[in-house]
């Protein structure tokens, strides 16, 4: 029981963790209320903030599809508990935006600056919608589950992990990813554009494009026809206007039945 009850604890921990990072992102990326943003003053010469700035990028994305793999999963269930895996991912997903936040060096220089306050506004208010959206969306596909506290409470409680049903609740009726479009807009929504943010919204929209190839393959692989399907009815990342109605059962006729 005091296995059990740890890593419950751990699980708890970094899922508190992660609340912490998502909020203080909001500060970072949209330079509210913390000590130093996307956009501070820059402290380095241009060509090594760069340098620093791909750097820190390069380490998240590895980390967050390296540890995604299955393959990597097995090996590290080797070495912990399976149901403190996905708070281990969590928790090293924290620890390389803490990095990020840390060591990001701002390079300045405006590619844009909206001055008109209706304009400022409107983008403001697409920028937290966007962060509204991933938080919705991670709700509509079991949150808890996602961030790995799921798996260490049936753990804690003694009852196996179960895979969760494919489902497609509201917004994924219409697009596949709504989560990555709730990213995009809490990227690119900014009434100043600096390089630096430039260079921050570049490279994470092409992981996005990446780590959507490779989430979907895994989908795939765990769900079959009911996710090609899908895939095959439903837009990536541009809404449609028809409500995807789900995976048609075939018509077999039961000879018993109608005898």
């Amino acid at each position: 029981m005091t296995k059990r009850l740890a890593v419950f604890t751990y699980g708890v921990a970094s899922y508190a963790a992660c609340l912490f990072v998502f909020v203080y992102a909001v500060g970072f990326v949209g330079n509210y209320f913390v000590p130093r943003s996307l956009d501070s003053a820059p402290r380095a010469p241009l060509t090594q903030a760069v340098m620093i700035d791909v750097l820190l990028l390069a380490a998240f994305a590895v980390q967050h599809s390296v540890m995604a793999r299955p393959g990597f999963k097995r090996i590290l269930t080797r070495i912990i508990p399976e149901a403190a895996e996905r708070s281990t991912y969590v928790l090293a997903s924290n620890l390389a935006m803490i990095a990020l936040f840390a060591w990001w060096q701002p390079v300045g220089g405006a590619i844009w600056n909206v001055t008109g306050p209706i304009a400022r506004s409107a983008i403001t208010s697409v920028y937290f919608m966007g962060f509204g959206l991933v938080l919705v969306a991670t709700l509509l596909i079991h949150h808890f589950d996602l961030f790995g506290v799921r798996q260490v409470w049936l753990y804690l409680i003694g009852k196996p992990y179960t895979e969760l049903e494919f489902r497609t609740p509201l917004f994924y009726k219409y697009v596949r990813h709504p989560l990555y479009i709730g990213w995009l807009m809490f990227f690119w929504a900014t009434p100043v554009m600096t390089s630096a943010h430039l260079l921050f919204a570049l490279l994470t929209t092409a992981y996005i494009l990446l780590a959507i190839r490779w989430e979907e393959r895994d989908l795939t692989a765990i769900h079959g026809e009911k996710y090609e399907d899908y895939r095959r009815k439903v837009p990536k990342l541009v809404p449609s206007f028809v409500a995807y109605r789900g995976l048609a059962e075939p018509m077999v006729r039961s000879e018993r039945k109608a005898a």
